[in-house]
């Protein structure tokens, strides 16, 4: 696909993919993000191979992004609705309330492990929060995502190496 014929796909169905992506997205401004990262990822595989179909691919590849941005989405409301005070230690082992400064301390670990996971490359991120946030196994994440068990394994070696280095040892 050539840069002329991204161009042309844009004047051509700019105004019915932005409708598209507002009805996936539940958010005209989300959808006008995601129409740019759509005509960005139709540039950068621009020539890459023919296309017989390009509106088809066109809605296809917005459907991949707001699928992606529903996810991160998704993901990030995962980290801001947790229930800090019931995540933290008994401070005194017999039933005591936590303390003030210990859910602030709490909140402050929380946001640095929000800041390492972020930091992963999408897909190792996503096979990791599948795999801690959401309980799946190995291989229903690799059926979810169409890869090998072996390829999640990775990626989630990777992410647990990435959050030993950045978090050290006592994090």
């Amino acid at each position: 696909m050539r840069r002329l014929l991204v161009d042309g796909l844009f004047r051509q169905h700019n105004s019915g993919l932005l409708r598209f992506l507002a009805h996936r997205l539940g958010c005209r401004d989300r959808a006008a993000d995601a129409a740019q990262e759509v005509y960005l990822r139709l540039l950068r595989f621009a020539g890459s191979a023919a296309i017989a179909h390009e509106t088809s691919y066109l809605y296809a590849t917005a459907a991949n992004v707001a699928t992606d941005l529903a996810r991160a989405r998704r993901s990030e409301d995962r980290w801001t609705a947790v229930d800090l005070p019931d995540c933290l230690p008994d401070p005194g082992g017999a039933g005591e309330t936590a303390r003030p400064d210990d859910a602030a301390a709490a909140r402050e670990r929380l946001r640095g492990l929000q800041e390492v996971v972020d930091a992963l490359p999408p897909r190792c991120r996503e096979v990791f929060l599948l795999n801690k946030v959401d309980g799946l196994s190995h291989g229903e994440i690799a059926n979810r995502l169409g890869i090998s068990r072996n390829m999640v394994e990775k990626h989630i070696i990777k992410a647990l190496l990435h959050c030993r280095q950045r978090l050290g040892d006592h994090g």
